[in-house]
């Protein structure tokens, strides 16, 4: 395994599962306050594939041309148009 793989397997594995909880804390908020369901996702989808892009945006130098980091990038933006969509349709 090459160096620049390392980075970024390191950089997901010590950083997505803070992400994952944080994500999920306001998802858990979210729902306590009885938001809509749709709307709740909707901005956790959100909430959650900016920070993962965020993140990506981070590793990018040391990542930007590994297949996996592509494919990370797609799913995190991905997620962020999802919620978008969610939460436009959750009104």
């Amino acid at each position: 395994m090459d160096e620049d793989m390392r980075v970024f397997r390191d950089y997901l594995a010590f950083t997505v599962p803070h992400i994952t909880i944080l994500a999920g804390a306001i998802l858990g908020v979210l729902i306590i306050a009885r938001l809509p369901t749709n709307l709740a996702l909707g901005i956790f989808a959100l909430i959650y594939g900016i920070m993962l892009t965020v993140l990506g945006l981070v590793i990018r130098p040391h990542a930007s041309h590994l297949l996996a980091y592509r494919f990370m990038m797609a799913f995190s933006t991905g997620l962020t148009v999802v919620g978008a969509f969610l939460i436009v349709a959750g009104r």
